[in-house]
């Protein structure tokens, strides 16, 4: 595993808010690792606004190449700082000319030499981690809350896997995202004239099988013929969903295809979508999935998300309240009263301030 790591800066004691239990199941829960960025979109030297969990931060890599996530604040006046000057290894806000390095410390106040604002650290700087093609910031639900050891899914880590980055931003609440990845029985229905979702039953049994990072969500009476098992996967701070559908001989060689896939809040009602698209091959039959990935593939596979989007974007915004689940849905209800449960004891934590 190929890993750049910004060293840990402590987010300053500012509070931005109290977060209640309604904001982190619309905005995401706190104390995770969340993808934010494919790596590329930030090059060397240059700086970029994104929203995610419902606030606005700005991406700011240095000439040399180093990676920081900071809040779009001045800490002057709040200013953003993303319509600044990017002055190599630091930002200068425009409003005043106060220049802001990537740990979040005010290095210079122009219009008041030897201000008592120098040398603080006067605006939240996230921890950051660049590993599989993606930049990814710990979001701590209180500001001395210390990331974890930054761990990739074990597909993303392994030498025997290849794989391509695939980002989206969707207009539906993260929930949806997991609702329909924590549904294997809508590959049947949704996806039955895609290219790799065509076999199989459009009736089945489900089973939740635990593990001791998460739990599988499967099909009792069959495998290997269409999205039949699904794994969510809570680890050092990291949720992601894993899953393989199999693939027919004009794919290639190689093993069964497998998704991992994370959404992140931008807000309560958007959402960037993350999945790595992995194949176990290796040697030269990995240049020859990924010449077929590239050329034949990748439309395909593209074809499924927008079927996905298409149907989530639709959904009325209260559309996980007031169903009426059955059997299928068994992995549904447990991954929501798991994030219930997080965002209740977290939102306890937050408005105890730690204690």
């Amino acid at each position: 595993m190929t890993v750049t790591e910004t060293p840990r800066v402590n987010s300053p004691g500012r509070n931005t808010g109290a977060l209640d239990v309604a904001e982190l199941m619309g905005t995401g829960l706190r104390d995770r690792w969340y993808p934010v960025l494919p790596s590329h979109l930030v090059k060397p030297g240059a700086m970029k606004k994104v929203t995610r969990l419902g606030k606005d931060w700005l991406l700011f890599r240095s000439a040399q190449g180093k990676l920081s996530m900071l809040a779009d604040r001045c800490p002057h006046r709040n200013a953003p700082l993303s319509i600044g000057q990017h002055l190599g290894d630091r930002v200068k806000c425009q409003y005043h000319g106060v220049e802001v390095d990537g740990t979040g410390t005010v290095v210079k106040v122009p219009g008041m030499p030897g201000c008592a604002l120098e040398g603080k650290q006067a605006t939240v700087s996230l921890d950051m981690v660049e590993a599989a093609g993606v930049a990814f910031a710990w979001f701590p639900a209180l500001p001395d809350n210390k990331a974890p050891e930054f761990t990739l899914p074990d597909r993303l880590d392994s030498s025997e896997h290849s794989y391509f980055v695939n980002f989206v931003e969707w207009k539906a609440p993260w929930r949806f995202y997991l609702d329909n990845v924590l549904d294997p029985m809508h590959g049947a229905f949704l996806h039955a004239d895609s290219h790799s979702m065509f076999s199989g039953d459009t009736t089945a049994r489900f089973r939740i099988r635990e593990t001791d990072r998460g739990f599988f969500f499967e099909k009792t009476d069959q495998r290997g013929q269409n999205f039949d098992w699904v794994e969510y996967v809570h680890h050092n701070g990291l949720d992601y969903v894993d899953l393989e559908i199999p693939y027919g001989p004009e794919a290639g060689p190689g093993g069964p295809f497998g998704i991992v896939g994370i959404p992140t809040p931008v807000t309560d009602n958007v959402t960037a979508v993350f999945h790595w698209r992995t194949r176990k091959v290796q040697g030269w039959e990995r240049d020859v999935w990924r010449f077929l990935y590239k050329t034949t593939l990748e439309a395909k596979h593209w074809a499924v998300l927008e079927q996905d989007r298409g149907m989530l974007e639709n959904f009325a915004v209260d559309a996980d309240q007031g169903e009426h689940l059955y059997q299928h849905d068994l992995g549904v209800a447990r991954m929501r009263r798991m994030y219930q449960a997080a965002a209740k004891e977290q939102a306890e934590k937050i408005s105890q301030g730690g204690k």
